[in-house]
């Protein structure tokens, strides 16, 4: 048996594994999210998931932040917010500019992540461009009219998940299992309940109820738990450049539920991100801190020292 300790390296090939299982439920999530938009609107879409996925997960983890240091949950409040920014103003910006503008804009997030964190060399530079060039034929944001406030949105929503991929792995790092998860999305739940709530209470029905449940677990619960372990397997510049795939994903989403047939540069789009992909998962695996770098919570002497959450990042 193989002890963390004697593996300095996670695999690169199990995250990006965990980062397309990600990326799948998202698109799911989206594409079941249709009639859930036209009943509540795009922010009460997005309210309505984030408050059930807080619930699933409070119920699921139990969370004990009163355990974290003071700095982990500062950290773990801050990806809240930057959940809550990156889901609510992306759908404010879908509202404003036809899909694949806002979607390209906000794919500079993440791209802007593995570039600045790709180390600077040329080699680094070559999965998050040939992401981008991807990116830009699938989504071709030159087609469309633009709305100011709709791009600010959209470049607002890049920022927030640039900040949500550097926090997670920083939070996923310190907190075993999904205990910061826990905390961030009622973080973010309780934004969005300020933000949007308050208009959406008074039309919710049960069967919206039963639907906004289903699409939480799809979106965010599922998805975002993958992401937290990718990121405690792949360096932040390949989850980047990974994330890039997404656009590819909704492609086949397109064509497989909507019978969007993809025109020739969309198919060329997904080669290039598809390449991108590759390499990155090839040179993506990072080093795991080592237990005695990463104490996140006070002593615990009821917590069982062998509970499968804490295979990864046991505490102190």
């Amino acid at each position: 048996m193989v002890s963390i300790t004697a593996a300095p390296r996670t695999s690169a090939r199990s995250g990006t594994v965990l980062a397309l299982g990600s990326m799948s439920c998202v698109q799911l999530g989206l594409a079941l999210s249709v009639h859930l938009f036209g009943a509540v609107g795009p922010l009460g879409a997005a309210w309505l998931r984030l408050a059930w996925a807080a619930v699933i997960l409070l119920a699921a983890v139990r969370p004990r932040p009163w355990r974290f240091r003071r700095s982990v949950l500062l950290a773990t409040v801050c990806l809240g917010l930057a959940t809550a920014g990156m889901t609510m103003l992306f759908m404010v910006a879908v509202a404003r500019l036809p899909l694949g503008t806002a979607s390209a804009l906000e794919f500079l997030g993440p791209l802007g992540v593995a570039v600045a964190r790709g180390g600077g060399g040329r080699r680094s530079l070559l999965w998050p461009g040939l992401a981008a060039a991807g990116v830009l034929l699938l989504t071709h944001p030159w087609q469309g009219s633009a709305n100011p406030a709709g791009i600010a949105c959209a470049l607002g929503a890049a920022i927030c998940w640039a900040a949500y991929i550097m926090l997670t792995q920083a939070v996923g790092d310190e907190v075993a299992g999904l205990q910061g998860l826990a905390v961030s999305i009622t973080v973010a739940a309780l934004v969005a309940s300020v933000v949007s709530g308050p208009a959406v209470i008074g039309v919710l029905t049960p069967r919206l109820l039963v639907v906004g449940f289903g699409l939480a677990m799809l979106l965010p619960v599922v998805p975002f738990s993958l992401e937290m372990y990718a990121l405690r397997r792949l360096t932040t510049s390949a989850f980047g450049t990974l994330m890039c795939l997404e656009p590819a994903f909704a492609l086949v989403a397109g064509l497989a539920l909507l019978g969007q047939v993809p025109r020739a540069w969309s198919l060329a789009g997904v080669a290039l991100v598809i390449a991108a992909g590759l390499g990155a998962e090839r040179h993506g695996a990072r080093t795991v801190p080592g237990p005695a770098a990463m104490p996140a919570t006070q002593p615990d002497d009821d917590r069982a020292p062998d509970a499968p959450d804490e295979l990864l990042t046991p505490q102190t």
